[in-house]
């Protein structure tokens, strides 16, 4: 079984939904025969690299909020990320152009070191609020996650390298109507879209490896009608509605 996941690192339901599918992963009697694959997504292609202003300030000029309306919105998303042992440091996050930061993934991913640079990437950004698209920043993390930190800058400082793979990945999520992450796809007909919970995904999971074996619809949509509205789009991350 193979499950392709497209996020972004300034993604904060991402990294819920990166570990609410690790814990349901984690309770799979067949987890040994699934592979996890990151895909690349920008939530703000055109997001400039950090400008000093923090993530509260962004997000209030860009979509026109008061600086308490977006601390509000963001406690109740850290809230989210404390329920699956998370620690969302928002008020020195450092919100950021990510482009560098996916082509330093597929160099990782190069490396076999996909996984662990995924991991390191979200909580640098999220948890120890580093800057993650400068250079020494980032060859600092891929050092951390066992890459060697000149051939990482290296990479970084050649603006081509790279770069065709994140944008591979992107126009790939075009194609499958992708517009909010996290998304991600099971064998690559089954979908499922925002960081569910464990419950949802051990579902899916069970669902999915029941079904292989027998004639299934080409592309099933396996969220739930009542299921979590936990994504991010265009850089807006709405928190889940509890009247559904």
């Amino acid at each position: 079984m193979k499950i392709e996941v497209w996020s972004d690192y300034v993604c904060p339901f991402c990294y819920i939904g990166k570990r609410r599918l690790e814990n349901a992963l984690a309770q799979f009697p067949y987890k040994d025969q699934v592979e996890v694959e990151f895909k690349s997504f920008e939530l703000d292609p055109n997001s400039p690299k950090y400008s000093g202003k923090n993530i509260h300030e962004a997000l209030a000029s860009k979509y026109g909020m008061s600086v308490e309306q977006a601390k509000k919105t963001n406690e109740g998303i850290g809230q989210h990320a404390a329920s699956v042992g998370l620690t969302f440091n928002f008020d020195d996050m450092k919100p950021t152009n990510t482009f560098d930061a996916h082509r330093l993934a597929k160099y990782a991913k190069a490396k076999g070191k996909e996984a662990v640079l995924t991991e390191k990437l979200l909580h640098a950004y999220f948890t120890q609020s580093k800057e993650i698209s400068e250079h020494n920043t980032l060859a600092d993390i891929a050092e951390d996650a066992g890459l060697d930190r000149q051939e990482a800058l290296n990479t970084l400082q050649d603006k081509n390298a790279f770069a065709n793979d994140v944008r591979i990945d992107e126009a790939i999520a075009q194609q499958y109507g992708i517009s909010g992450v996290p998304y991600f796809i099971i064998n690559q007909k089954y979908a499922i879209s925002g960081a569910q919970t464990p419950e949802t995904f051990a579902n899916a999971l069970q669902k999915v490896w029941e079904e292989e074996s027998a004639a299934a619809p080409k592309f099933q949509d396996l969220s739930g009608a009542d299921a979590e509205d936990a994504s991010c789009v265009d850089g807006n991350c709405a928190i889940p509605s509890k009247d559904k």
